[in-house]
């Protein structure tokens, strides 16, 4: 019987994107993508992670994504996905019109993008957008919602839906809730569902763990020193060769190109990429070797203020961990009674939700820190933002059952990914949980956090 409702469900999933692929038109398609495009870090689309989309928004290589062999089941699905594309924050929209005010009033020069920047180009960006989610965000999970039905239809399916056994968790933040109505959005269309609200549940503690960590946001959030390597390197050769580069296109004097007007170029480029899928004009100040010091700056912050760079914050994010493991381990109770109660849980968050997560699970870990003077020796760095946490990044785990027993399979950007020090790429459930043994039996979030109360707000992912 399971096999049968596997295959009735993967057919009707399948007539259902058929279907929408016939009535959804292709992802915008620049003329050009811009060569810098691979190094925008967390302002990176989900397309450069996985170009195919750009041909086809759903499709899915079910013999690359499929179940651990043919007598394994699916019983439930953890997902942690960051929200779509989105505007400037208000603080990157300032650094933005500062950049456009210099470039429109001093810059010189006869190049054919500096004309169009000059006299074509207008400043269409406003303080007021501050993070939010564009339709390309909203897109973003939409395909993926579909592509996830496609992957697992005896777990994302219109009768789960209907019967509310597909949990659905946002972080407050408007980009994060208008994710994941998109979310739900795709799967409504995919089956034609006309007659359900969207809901889900806000839950700040598991989606912005960090905000409520009270030694992370005094000792990295609210410290000026946790991020020195950071303010080091744009002080660095590297950093003062991407200026005096800029400074020599626009023939502006180097001193008025800020490390802070290099980053605003950078993310000009990045956010009319991202969002409206132009190669602006803006990417002609920049070439390869600039993106790559600009990633590493980028990637420098992401170390130390989300990464291995301290401790605490990896330790942050272990009530979400905990939450994981306590899900997959009711879905495998419940099915050793015949009735899994939840088949999937739907979560969304932020850039800042995923990486404490995956650096507290070992994932992405170099030999040697990133630091401001190893930029030369980190050119083949695991920590790299750009493929780990662009728009819409998703971490998925799917609990299966199998002859040998419980086994959980890990997928990062729709790809398989390894557990730490393990070859195969569904272990034995037990085989993962003895791995983390010391985690899920300690870290204990009071104990790692409590400090005086300290309550600041962190938008910049």
């Amino acid at each position: 019987m399971k096999i049968d409702y596997l295959l009735i469900n993967f057919i009707i999933t399948s007539v259902s994107i058929t279907m929408v692929r016939l009535s959804f038109s292709k992802l915008a398609r620049p003329t050009t993508i811009p060569a810098i495009a691979h190094y925008f870090g967390t302002k990176g689309r989900y397309e450069e992670v996985n170009p195919h989309l750009l041909d086809d928004l759903l499709f899915v290589n079910r013999s690359l994504l499929g179940p651990p062999s043919q007598d394994c089941h699916a019983i439930h699905l953890v997902s942690v996905i960051r929200h779509g594309t989105r505007y400037p924050t208000t603080k990157n929209v300032k650094k933005i019109a500062g950049l456009f005010d210099l470039v429109a009033s001093e810059a010189a020069g006869s190049a054919l993008w500096l004309n169009d920047i000059k006299n074509k180009w207008k400043m269409w960006y406003t303080e007021d957008m501050d993070g939010r989610l564009v339709e390309k965000g909203r897109d973003d999970h939409r395909y993926l919602a579909m592509r996830l039905a496609h992957l697992f239809p005896t777990l994302i399916s219109e009768e789960n839906l209907r019967a509310n056994r597909i949990e659905f968790i946002t972080s407050s933040k408007h980009r994060c809730v208008d994710s994941i109505t998109a979310f739900q959005e795709g799967l409504h269309r995919l089956w034609d569902v006309q007659d359900m609200d969207y809901k889900q549940y806000v839950d700040d503690s598991l989606m912005r763990f960090f905000d409520h960590c009270e030694r992370f946001v005094e000792s990295v959030e609210n410290n000026k020193t946790a991020l020195n390597e950071v303010n080091r390197f744009k002080s660095s050769v590297e950093m003062d060769a991407v200026r005096k580069k800029i400074a020599k296109r626009l023939q502006i004097p180097y001193n008025q190109i800020t490390p802070d007007m290099a980053e605003a170029a950078f993310f000009l480029c990045s956010y009319e990429f991202a969002i409206k899928s132009e190669n602006s004009p803006w990417c002609n100040l920049l070439d390869e070797s600039d993106a790559q010091v600009l990633e590493y700056k980028n990637d420098l912050k992401q170390y130390w203020k989300r990464g291995y760079g301290h401790d605490i914050n990896c330790k942050s994010s272990c009530p979400l961990f905990h939450d994981i493991f306590k899900r997959l381990d009711k879905a495998a109770y419940d099915y050793s009674f015949g009735d899994v109660k939840k088949t999937a849980t739907i979560q969304v968050g932020h850039g800042e939700t995923l990486l404490p997560l995956l650096s507290l699970m070992g994932f992405f870990k170099d030999e040697k820190p990133l630091t401001a003077e190893n930029f030369s020796l980190q050119h083949n760095r695991k920590f790299r933002t750009s493929q780990i946490v662009p728009y819409a990044a998703n971490l998925v785990f799917v609990l299966y059952e199998c002859t040998e027993g419980l086994r959980v399979q890990l997928f990062l950007n729709e790809k398989p990914m390894n557990f730490p020090n393990m070859n195969r790429s569904a272990p034995l459930y037990e085989t993962v949980i003895k791995h983390y043994s010391e985690l899920l039996h300690g870290c204990d979030f009071n104990k790692e956090c409590d400090l005086p109360q300290s309550n600041l707000r962190n938008t910049e992912l």
